[in-house]
């Protein structure tokens, strides 16, 4: 009982390391977000210098998972639960990443007349944030439900992505004065689109931890 009762303890512990580090990789988008629409550049050179304490729990959480399989050898769904820990990590840490190049495009674009009102880039960050809470709710409560909303929404975030990119290429047809700027914002589409994509890899995470089989929740 109490070895049981000390394998739950970690399995608790790795399931906070997690959660923190998702909590630090949704600040994290948030301020690149920001400062990507008020045109921040020290706001986003901070982004970009705190991205190395996600790396680092994220290297945390990978050494623990190891010591607690070859320490414990778990059996059936305490496996299944670290597996999916460890691939939900190593997702969020690409999300933080992204994070990481929307700053990088902030920088580059620097201060001049915003052209993010051309674009649906702020509602498909809404969206990709409010997939990444449905995502690791479904992880934590065995959600099947809302592992399954998240590839709804991300199928809007793909319809979304298609027209930025239109609404971007045909504005830089007429305007080339503006292809720096214009440029960036077709880069930070992409990272959008990206992050929606791990999310929705997250989602299905969870689904291999509550069924014990692969979903593919593209399809």
């Amino acid at each position: 009982m109490n070895v049981r009762k000390n394998f739950d303890k970690n399995l608790q512990e790795l399931q906070n390391k997690m959660n923190e580090m998702n909590e630090l990789t949704v600040a994290a988008f948030e301020k690149a977000f920001t400062a990507f629409k008020t045109q921040d550049v020290e706001l986003a050179l901070r982004v970009i210098d705190e991205d190395s304490v996600i790396d680092n729990l994220d290297q945390e959480i990978n050494q623990f998972a190891v010591w607690l399989i070859a320490k414990e050898q778990p059996f059936a769904t305490d496996l299944r639960r670290i597996i999916a820990s460890l691939k939900i990590t190593s997702d969020i840490e690409r999300i933080a990443d992204f994070a990481v190049n929307i700053a990088k495009s902030t920088a580059k674009i620097g201060i001049t007349e915003s052209l993010i009102n051309i674009t649906d880039l702020e509602q498909m960050k809404e969206i990709s944030l409010n997939m990444l809470k449905k995502a690791v709710s479904a992880f934590i409560n065995g959600n099947m439900v809302l592992a399954k909303e998240v590839a709804d929404l991300d199928d809007q975030v793909d319809n979304l992505y298609a027209e930025t990119y239109k609404k971007i290429t045909e504005f830089l047809r007429t305007h080339p004065e503006d292809t720096t700027q214009l440029v960036q914002l077709l880069f930070i589409n992409r990272y959008l689109e990206r992050t929606a994509d791990h999310i929705t890899n997250i989602a299905e995470s969870a689904a291999y931890l509550i069924k014990g089989q692969i979903y593919d929740l593209n399809q």
